[in-house]
């Protein structure tokens, strides 16, 4: 009998990627597992050939050695055929000089069904959509785009970075971290749940393990 608690649809935040099988540019592969113990960003792009999509290639080739130094892989993902994904990595070879070295998922539409990211209104054309996975297969960022709007990766580096850093730290982390206008590269140590925790943030202070404005907005320095 199926539990009727159990809900269907498109992936939250916190819950496992999706277990499929995809057509790439490199292969077949089967995801997650493909990338187990390692992060990696599934991004979508509304079709091969098109202008904005050829720049946001580009700039994700480009960036990509540093996302791999954050032991972080990068598929892209469109409803176009695995031919159509291969000619157009040779165009912008040949026009740009750029050779895009990370996979391509070719999709039928069911990837971008479970994913919920077909673009309303745009037949089978994806949105531009983010997700960032972790090591261990939970979806821990996602970030829509519409069709018009290019994506800036640094931005998505920077979130790929600042997640690990708050997994290894137990921190939070502030905006525009590492450049944030009130904390600079600083850290954010979560607000106190109970009493007793608050009270002891002044004993903190005094030990210089960190600074507060109050109680439950302190931060420190990485170790």
């Amino acid at each position: 009998m199926e539990n009727s608690n159990e809900r269907k649809g498109m992936p939250l935040l916190g819950e496992s990627f999706p277990e499929m099988t995809v057509q790439t540019t490199h292969g077949v592969f089967n995801l997650p597992g493909h990338f187990a113990g390692k992060w990696f960003v599934l991004f979508s792009h509304p079709a091969d050939f098109t202008p904005v999509c050829t720049t946001e290639f580009v700039a994700f080739q480009q960036r990509y050695e540093k996302f791999k130094a954050l032991n972080c892989e990068l598929i892209g993902l469109s409803v176009d055929q695995v031919f159509s994904h291969i000619k157009w990595e040779e165009w912008i070879k040949e026009k740009m000089d750029v050779q895009i070295e990370f996979p391509i998922i070719a999709d039928t539409g069911a990837v971008a069904n479970t994913l919920g990211i077909i673009h309303p209104g745009k037949g089978t054309n994806t949105v531009r959509a983010v997700f960032v996975v972790d090591p261990d297969a939970k979806l821990r960022i996602m970030i829509y785009y519409p069709q018009e709007l290019g994506r800036n990766m640094d931005e998505i580096l920077r979130a790929v970075e600042a997640m690990q850093v708050s997994d290894n730290n137990g921190v939070a982390m502030p905006a525009n971290w590492p450049n944030n206008e009130l904390l600079g590269n600083r850290v954010i140590i979560p607000p106190a749940t109970d009493v007793a925790t608050a009270k002891s943030r002044d004993e903190g202070v005094k030990n210089g393990e960190f600074e507060c404005y109050d109680w439950w907005l302190c931060h420190k320095k990485l170790s």
